[in-house]
């Protein structure tokens, strides 16, 4: 492999433009030797707003998969859900959720109005997944408002085709929460058994320039991808995919990641930091 560029040396292109990708997804770029291509493909297909395509996708959804930091700075991975429509677009700069997080989950209490957010639309059915990150803009017990600063489309590899389903819960129905700092054995069994992650990551450096905020992004592969080496680690493939290294790119930075894993047979979901 190619020796990184120095992150330091690495947000300016030869045409005097800023990157739209920050230092770290840089120099994962050019240690695999495609800083040069993935200049022209980010600025084509990073965009600051959302194409109406995208705006159609995402509120047809019943499932939209988010990504932030808690006060202490820890990324987080979860889920929100709705019935198709909770996801707005008011205009093409703003994306309206109205959907809270359950009780319990890890981000509950912890966004607030100017943080950092990353979005994850997918269609499962037909293997497509657009993305969208930004600020929030308003928050309230409706659900909040996200500022647009990236949106772009993801290819379909190692999506793996299933249907997304919301079922109401009951009124009276309070989620079971468990906390733990160690995997236990069901924990171990729903990895090792599972075909889907998310990862939510971050760059929240102001040298980061278009490319900083909070991300959260899909991984995919046959059951067992994920390998379980004992009750605190975990080993990930990184497959080939579109080359931006948004995640690795943000872990060069600060290595804290969110993992979400979910048993799509009972809908518990796993949250790992």
């Amino acid at each position: 492999m190619r020796a990184a560029t120095p992150p330091s040396a690495a947000l300016t292109m030869a045409s005097g433009a800023v990157s739209t990708f920050h230092a770290g997804e840089l120099a994962a770029q050019e240690r695999v030797g495609v800083r040069a291509q993935m200049d022209a493909v980010g600025r084509h297909h990073v965009r600051d707003r959302m194409p109406q395509q995208h705006r159609d996708f995402f509120g047809q959804l019943p499932l939209l998969f988010i990504g932030a930091r808690d006060t202490n700075g820890q990324p987080w991975a979860t889920a929100l859900a709705g019935a198709p429509g909770f996801v707005s677009t008011p205009d093409a700069r703003t994306v309206r959720i109205d959907a809270s997080l359950l009780p319990g989950d890890a981000l509950e209490g912890e966004l607030a109005a100017g943080g950092q957010v990353g979005a994850l639309g997918l269609e499962p059915t037909t293997r497509r997944r657009n993305r969208v990150n930004g600020v929030i803009e308003t928050l309230d017990r409706h659900g909040l408002a996200i500022a647009v600063q990236q949106s772009f489309g993801n290819c379909p590899q190692y999506i793996q085709a299933r249907e997304h389903q919301v079922h109401p819960r009951a009124a009276d129905m309070a989620p079971g929460v468990l906390l733990a700092d160690q995997l236990s054995d069901a924990d171990r069994a729903l990895i090792a058994a599972a075909d889907t992650f998310f990862i939510a990551s971050a760059n929240l450096d102001a040298a980061a320039g278009r490319g900083r905020g909070a991300d959260l992004s899909h991984r995919g592969g046959r059951p067992g991808f994920v390998r379980v080496d004992d009750e605190r680690t975990l080993t990930v493939p990184d497959f080939v995919g579109n080359f931006f290294f948004n995640t690795i790119g943000n872990l060069l930075g600060d290595p804290r990641a969110g993992l979400l894993f979910i048993d799509y047979a009972s809908g518990d979901m796993l949250q790992l930091a």
